[in-house]
């Protein structure tokens, strides 16, 4: 892990935002850019090798990562991937039923594992068998769903919130794609972070077709985007602790050796939508989870923490949980024109 290229984005209330490339215990700045978005597009436009421009980027001026990464510095971490001018311009979306693990959970909420396969077993069957084709062929599509645009984007160390229309809410364990189309409409891969889907679980299981309204949540990446990183197979642990101490943990695995598409596959089928390839659109992309609370009758409660450390992709990413009430947040006022 010593030697991945691991970016990091900061804000400061005077000084506003900035890149920095983790040196530990070290964050090192950059110059000449303020985001990963303007520093990936710069190296499309002039034909660079992205490690290359980071390297001819740092600067000499450094911050103190753990005062960052704690809160106890006035630099804040910004999500490790977002659209710098304009949340419309970022996609999060997901793709599911990638894990095994995932598909037997769903299997439970809408069925049983005695009973005959549910659509969503189904599914992830139809991955197992078709979601790895060889090159230059095209695998079958797998489970897809929005999230929003980049405004439900979250830092590590912010709070992921439960609103007032929503059933429940828990953490999901995932690898995220970052992701840029360039001036011509060619999708880019930049890299790869930590992020906690974050999703109501009580919703979907009340019936399978409202997956859609209950992926629609916030949701976090972090604290790094790691450039070099690949996709093959990554080991962690995701954790739950409630007033200091833990009530909950779970060892994690995903990667396409631990998953029933391959990269390739999930990134064409993402990709292969005109409107997912507009010009200077970035996107941040979840590949699935292989372990949540939810699935071990944890109920998430008012401060909750949550954490989310994959081997290899940096340090962990950790966000408390925030129930909104109805009483402080209710349904907007619609009027006619």
């Amino acid at each position: 892990m010593e030697n991945q290229t691991r970016l990091v984005q900061v804000i400061h209330p005077s000084n506003g935002r900035r890149i920095t490339l983790v040196q530990e215990p070290e964050l090192v700045f950059l110059t000449g850019y303020n985001s990963v978005y303007e520093l990936a597009l710069s190296a499309l436009d002039n034909g660079q090798n992205l490690k290359g421009l980071i390297s001819e980027s740092l600067s000499n001026e450094s911050i103190d990562y753990s005062s960052v990464y704690h809160g106890e510095s006035d630099w804040k971490l910004l999500p490790s991937f977002d659209h710098p001018d304009s949340p419309f311009n970022c996609m999060v979306s997901g793709t599911g039923l990638t894990h095994h693990n995932s598909a037997l959970n769903r299997q439970m909420m809408h069925g049983d594992l005695q009973e005959k396969p549910t659509d969503s077993l189904l599914m992830y069957e139809m991955g197992v068998k078709g979601g790895s084709p060889a090159p230059g062929d095209t695998g079958v599509q797998p489970e897809w769903f929005y999230k929003g645009n980049g405004s439900v984007l979250r830092a590590h160390g912010q709070t992921l919130s439960v609103p007032y229309y929503a059933n429940d809410g828990g953490e999901e364990p995932e690898i995220v794609g970052l992701y840029i189309i360039d001036r011509a409409g060619k999708p880019w891969r930049i890299g790869f972070s930590t992020g906690n889907e974050f999703s109501d679980h009580v919703m979907e299981k009340t019936n399978y077709l409202y997956l859609a309204p209950s992926k629609i949540r916030e949701c976090s990446i972090g604290p790094e985007a790691v450039i070099d990183a690949d996709f093959k197979s990554y080991s962690g642990e995701v954790s739950i602790s409630r007033n200091g101490q833990s009530i909950w943990n779970s060892a994690i695995n995903s990667g396409q050796k631990n998953m029933c598409h391959n990269l390739a596959n999930l990134e064409f089928h993402h990709f292969k939508y005109d409107s997912h390839r507009i010009p200077l659109q970035a996107h941040v992309h979840f590949f699935g989870a292989d372990a949540f609370s939810f699935g071990d009758k944890i109920k998430l409660e008012n401060g909750d923490r949550m954490s989310i450390n994959w081997n290899g992709l940096g340090r962990a990413l950790q966000n408390s949980v925030e129930i909104i009430n109805a009483d402080k947040q209710g349904p907007p006022e619609i009027s006619a024109l």
